[in-house]
């Protein structure tokens, strides 16, 4: 996706929005992947001392930040898809549909810097986390200033938290907004179909596809998200493995969907696999 994205953007000097959101998102998953492989390489090649004392405060800052933005750059996919795919008459919608082209920079350097301010509890609360391990407390109110500062980066922790509800009601209402329409305009196709199989009639029922299993696993990557935010599992469990594999799966998954569902990006993995073919024969 990024590669046949960005060549596209190049070679014509157009960046549409379209184009501009799927390669933010996709770098954004290449970024994140590249970063949860380099957290399991440290984790398991170094010291836990040392890895708490000098890279966890980034990794998990940094961990935090990309996963908001990769469900900010959901979110605003799923807004342009229906803003652009979707009939409604209201002049909201018609004024969207105008202006979405100009809006969709703003919307993803808004989002990426609100990402980052929401990331930064993390941060303070792995430095302060090592502090209570690592630094003696003399002070006679000590415990009560450990636990004051415990209670407000948890504070800190579930605001920062209660705004993944903005892309997650943006996501949901937008993809079902649209998937009400494919479905109005395709029950209106069918009733007025001759019998021959009609190549407009069966996009729309894969764009109705594509949308409700891209809802889907949104909303089963951000369960998985919030049940490892709150340690609702013990710490190397069975279940915590399994959301774990699910959020590296879920955005991979999301692309496969992606690619499949669009021309363009069906493209050259066809020729990968046509060149292979030849090359085995």
């Amino acid at each position: 996706i990024l590669v046949v994205s960005l060549s596209g953007c190049l070679r014509s000097k157009i960046w549409s929005p379209y184009d501009i959101i799927m390669i933010s998102l996709s770098l954004l998953r290449f970024i994140l992947q590249s970063w949860i492989m380099l957290d399991m390489f440290l984790i398991a090649f170094y010291n836990r001392s040392w890895y708490e004392e000098n890279v966890l405060g980034v990794l998990q800052t940094g961990y935090m930040f990309l996963n908001y933005s990769n469900l900010w750059c959901d979110a605003w996919l799923s807004v342009f898809y229906c803003v652009k795919i979707a009939i409604f008459t209201q002049s909201f919608f018609i004024w969207l549909k105008q202006r979405i082209g100009s809006l969709v920079p703003w919307m993803l350097i808004t989002s990426s810097l609100y990402s980052f301010a929401a990331a930064l509890p993390f941060a303070w609360s792995a430095y302060g986390m090592h502090n209570n391990f690592t630094a003696p407390l003399t002070m006679t109110n000590s415990s009560e200033t450990g636990v004051t500062r415990k209670d407000s980066l948890t504070l800190l922790i579930l605001l920062s938290n209660a705004g993944l509800g903005l892309p997650l009601i943006l996501t949901v209402l937008s993809s079902m907004l649209l998937i009400r329409s494919l479905w109005i305009h395709t029950r209106q196709m069918q009733s007025n179909a001759t019998g021959f199989r009609d190549p407009s009639l069966e996009a729309h029922m894969s764009a109705i596809k594509s949308a409700f299993s891209f809802l889907i696993m949104y909303i089963i990557y951000l369960i998985c998200l919030l049940l490892l935010l709150f340690n609702a599992f013990p710490h190397l469990s069975i279940v915590k493995s399994m959301c774990i594999a699910v959020l590296a799966a879920c955005p991979a998954g999301h692309s496969m969907v992606l690619i499949w569902s669009n021309p363009k990006f069906r493209e050259i993995p066809a020729r990968i696999l046509h060149y292979a073919n030849c090359h085995v024969r």
